[in-house]
């Protein structure tokens, strides 16, 4: 489900052609999470929403472009779900515990999407991101819980954005072996008890162990 954005002054064509964008977005994204990039064609995506293929290329100039708007949107509902979690409020340290693993369980619920917006088989150039960006706002929110937590003194004094990649890295880590190794964490003979919830638990907990003061 793609996220409504207001704008002043729309116009009515504006509207009726975001609400087709949106369209276009949304049946791909059915397709996608079904069946991954490879399902995906712009012929079939036109038939799928009774559109001619000329007709998609006025909304996306190529794949690469509309696969861009799924992860956009994909990351929409990352930021979203850990506001969300945010929102529930509660001390500092519990607060983080709940945001990753609204982080990982993104991940796992959207596996294609997941992968697909960190590994498009191409590789990611670097770029300055600007405030705009839904990265530079899960890092400013992840930013910001680690400065509450060391004004509280619940954390250590570190550098805030050095402390946030290296949870991110390690939060990107534990999301990409669930989304992408089948089996795991029980596949390994011995580790049938494990569950993926108590991995979750135990990864947040050793992030936070690694923090606190």
């Amino acid at each position: 489900m793609t996220v409504e954005i207001a704008i002043e002054d729309d116009t009515p064509a504006d509207r009726r052609r975001r609400k087709v964008r949106d369209a276009i977005i949304d049946a791909a994204e059915v397709i996608f999470s079904a069946e991954g990039e490879e399902g995906i064609s712009m012929r079939r995506l036109a038939e799928s929403i009774d559109y001619s293929p000329a007709a998609i290329y006025k909304y996306f100039s190529s794949k690469d472009d509309l696969f861009e708007a799924i992860r956009e949107t994909f990351f929409e509902r990352l930021m979203e779900r850990i506001n969300g979690a945010r929102e529930e409020g509660g001390d500092t340290p519990s607060l983080c515990a709940r945001c990753m693993r609204a982080y990982i369980e993104t991940g796992i619920e959207e596996p294609n999407h997941y992968m697909m917006a960190f590994y498009s088989g191409k590789k990611i150039e670097p770029h300055a991101h600007d405030e705009q960006d839904i990265a530079f706002q899960a890092e400013h929110a992840l930013v910001d819980m680690i400065e509450a937590g060391m004004e509280q003194g619940v954390f250590r004094s570190v550098d805030p954005k050095l402390a946030s990649k290296s949870v991110w890295a390690s939060l990107h880590g534990l999301t990409t072996l669930m989304v992408s190794m089948e089996g795991f964490p029980a596949g390994m003979p011995g580790s049938e008890h494990v569950t993926a919830d108590a991995v979750i638990d135990f990864h947040t907990d050793m992030i936070l162990r690694g923090l606190r003061a």
